[in-house]
Order: C-alpha cells, then sequence, then structure tokens
C-alpha cells in the first residue's frame, strides 16, 4: 500500500506553482484572444469589419482615417486639481501632440461624407506619464457596448450589388436598440461643418479622477472653442476643406478650446456612453488646449501614437463603461496592422520610409 504523496515543498512547490500560473495565463490569453471561443466578439472581428466597411487601406487606420496631425499645449488653471491629482491639472503648460480626423476607414473619403469630427490628443506630464484620449463631435454614442457597435458595423457593410449600405439592414438594427434614440436625435439636425476649430469633442465614455487623499470622482470632459465663430455647413465645399480651413486659420494664430469637465451625481451612469447627464451638473473649466500647428498625418507626430484611450496618468482611471476596453483593444490592433502595413510597403526601408506612407 502506498503513503499519500507530500506536498511539494521548497524548489518544487516555486515549480509548480510557476507552472499553474503560466497555465492560468495562457488560458487567459487564449480566451481574451478568442482562441479557445471561436465564436466569442474579440478586437479582430471588430477590426476586420471596420477594414471591410472602409476598404483596404494598407498602412491607415481602419477608422478615422482621414485626418491631420496638430500640436500644441494644454495650459492648466489649476481648477481640475481639487479632483485629481494628475500632473497635466496642475496649473502650467504640458505639450500636446494631437489628430484631427473624420470617421471612417477611407483615407480618401470627402470631408462631407460624415457630420461627424473628432480629436485624439497626447498630454505627456513633466513625469514622463501619459494621457490619451479620443473624442468625438457629439454628445452620445450610438450603442453602449461592443457587440452593439459590431452589429451596427455588420449592419452598415457594403451591399456587394450595390457597393452601399442597405438602408433596411441599418433600420433593422437601430429599431432592435432603442438606446441609440439619443444619437438619432441628434444625427437628425447635425450637418458636416467647415471646420474642425468650431466643433465641440466629447469623451463620451465616462472615467475616474483620483484627487490627492484618493477620494474617487466620475467625470465625462469636453472641449469647447474658444472664439471660433459660429459653425459653418461645409457640405457643398471641396473634397479636403477641413485640412485648408484649419491651416488658413492657424497662419492667423492658435486655435484655442476650454477643457471642460462634468461631474457625476450618485446614480448618475457610468457605464453607458448613450445616455447623457443632466445639463445641472457641476462642470470645471479645467484650463485650455492652445493648438498652433498642424502637419499632414504622413509625416507629422501624430503618425505613430495609438490614441488608446486607457493610457492613463496616475490620477486618471477607466469607469466601468464596457466600450473603454473595447476601444483599447481594437485601437491595438488596427495600430499593429497599419505599422506592419508600413514596414512592408514597396519602396520601404528602416533608413528611408516611403514618403507616401499614411496612418
Amino acid at each position: 500500500m502506498h503513503e499519500p504523496s507530500s506536498p511539494p515543498t521548497g524548489i518544487a512547490w516555486r515549480w509548480a506553482l510557476i507552472g499553474i500560473v503560466v497555465v492560468g495565463t495562457a488560458a487567459a490569453f487564449g480566451y481574451v484572444g478568442g482562441w479557445l471561443a471561436p465564436h466569442r466578439l474579440t478586437p479582430k472581428r471588430i477590426v476586420d469589419q471596420l477594414q471591410q466597411n472602409g476598404g483596404m487601406h494598407p498602412g491607415y487606420r481602419r477608422n478615422h482615417a482621414k485626418g491631420i496631425c496638430v500640436a500644441g499645449y494644454f495650459d492648466s488653471n489649476g481648477g481640475a486639481q481639487a479632483y485629481s491629482r494628475a500632473q497635466v491639472f496642475a496649473a502650467g503648460r504640458t505639450p500636446v501632440v494631437g489628430r484631427l480626423a473624420i470617421p471612417g476607414g477611407n483615407p480618401y473619403a470627402p470631408d462631407s461624407s460624415a457630420p461627424i469630427r473628432s480629436m485624439g490628443l497626447r498630454f505627456t506630464q513633466p513625469n514622463g506619464q501619459q494621457w490619451r484620449t479620443g473624442m468625438n463631435s457629439m454628445p452620445v454614442f450610438l450603442v453602449s457596448t461592443p457587440q452593439a457597435f459590431y452589429e451596427q458595423a455588420q449592419s452598415s457593410a457594403p451591399d456587394p450589388a450595390t457597393g452601399k449600405p442597405d438602408p433596411a439592414k441599418i433600420k433593422a438594427f437601430f429599431a432592435a436598440h432603442p438606446e441609440s434614440a439619443p444619437f438619432l436625435a441628434w444625427v437628425k439636425t447635425a450637418k458636416p461643418s467647415a471646420s474642425f476649430a468650431t466643433e465641440s469633442y466629447w469623451s463620451l465614455d465616462a472615467f475616474v479622477f483620483v484627487d490627492a487623499s484618493g477620494t474617487r470622482h466620475a467625470v465625462r470632459w469636453r472641449m469647447v472653442p474658444v472664439d471660433a465663430g459660429a459653425p459653418v455647413d461645409g457640405s457643398k465645399s471641396d473634397a479636403d476643406y477641413l485640412s485648408a480651413d484649419l491651416t488658413q486659420r492657424l497662419a492667423k494664430g492658435p486655435q484655442r478650446w476650454k477643457l471642460m469637465v462634468t461631474l457625476a451625481n450618485p446614480g448618475d451612469p457610468t457605464n453607458d456612453a448613450t445616455k447623457a447627464w443632466p445639463s445641472d451638473r457641476k462642470e470645471i473649466d479645467a484650463g485650455t488646449l492652445v493648438l498652433d500647428q498642424a502637419t499632414a498625418q504622413d509625416s507629422g507626430p501624430c503618425r505613430d501614437i495609438n490614441y488608446d484611450p486607457l493610457v492613463l496618468p496616475d490620477g486618471i482611471e477607466a469607469s466601468d463603461d464596457p466600450l473603454l476596453p473595447a476601444r483599447s483593444a481594437a485601437y491595438a490592433d488596427s495600430y499593429l496592422r497599419r505599422t506592419s502595413e508600413e514596414a512592408h510597403l514597396p519602396g520601404t526601408t528602416a533608413a528611408h520610409p516611403k514618403p507616401e506612407t499614411k496612418s
């Protein structure tokens, strides 16, 4: 009769523990990557669908493919410092590299093809930590979950017979998603504007500010233009009028936006970007974004930046919004694709990258 085996001790126990961790980690990555659950929604499936909708354009982002690099700084007035310990909110200037763009995967689309504009920003703090944010010129998002976003992208895919989306499929999607009603109400009155500079840009997703004492504050934010003039309908203008307009404006002086932070009240939803918070919520003027440079995206400083919304400094954290991890993962997938394609374009070498490459 055999005696019961004794539990591993010393170095044997450490090897056993390492084995458990490795297997568990591999299983976790397998699940996240979709390898162990082939029907599960993955970043690859989301980006594949965006690529199908926008067409294959090597070296470009799979969404918001058409844009322009911008640079400048954020001039904090210290107003948000009581709510977040992030260095970016201490009084003073923080350098910013950004990107202004339109939605869609076609880098050659006319600027009037959609009424939405986007603003991506990377703030680099003195301690080296970064805050990256991607915002859009609409007050609410059209869906609240990654699955619904994927289904909406599917419904908007071009019909092979016509080359255009099937209106019946789009109508059926929105009929099945009543949470999209606020977005549809907004889009009925939205028009493609003639300038990036006249737009306000919303974070849409909620985040959490953490102050010096560790107290957490649920927030959303938006960039509001300063003295940019009234929005002008640009639907009948040249196909590339947005970049031309921005260049002309910057030749006359920097463009400015106020960073307005909205604090949630208890019970305000932080996990649903389709729901706006009531207009009476407390707002903080955190400072001014100043953009004074614009560069073509093929050679500008924004080209190789992934505006991942989960790149956050100490003092800013993600909320429970399920769109945030999905956005982060999809952005990473898109980034790896386009940078790999750039590296393999004909005529491209490490020392002499092909100048036509876009991202």
